[in-house]
């Protein structure tokens, strides 16, 4: 089973994001790419080769769900792994990411401290 090193983390809102960003980095040890929007991230993938994508779900523009179909049709992500970050997690939005790709659902607001155990959980358990 491979270690996760390289996070592709999509969130349009500023405070959340360096939040998540610097928790992740500084707590989990992973190397971060935080973008701004669906947009920028399908700018940066393509150098920074992650092997996750962390995606809020509702942004302006291009949202969660429509920046992972945009990934998938890029050779480098057609299969890297997904997690979409959501305060919309009621059961048939849960099972409507997962039918979009997602390995898992974490919600919104999420604890700080916990978001990286969070994340090497649901990474360690996608093969199984």
């Amino acid at each position: 089973m491979t270690d996760l090193n390289r996070i592709l983390y999509v969130e349009d809102d500023d405070d959340v994001r360096r939040l998540a960003a610097l928790t992740l980095q500084a707590v989990g040890g992973f190397t971060v790419e935080a973008c701004a929007s669906g947009a920028e991230a399908l700018e940066k993938v393509g150098a920074f080769a992650p092997q996750l994508l962390l995606l809020d779900v509702m942004m302006p523009g291009m949202d969660g769900p429509t920046t992972l179909e945009r990934l998938r049709l890029l050779e480098a992500t057609s299969a890297t792994p997904a997690i979409f970050m959501t305060a919309k997690v009621q059961p048939q939005e849960v099972a409507r990411y997962r039918a979009l790709g997602s390995l898992d659902v974490i919600s919104k607001p999420f604890d700080p401290m916990s978001l990286s155990a969070q994340v090497r959980d649901i990474w360690n358990r996608r093969d199984g």
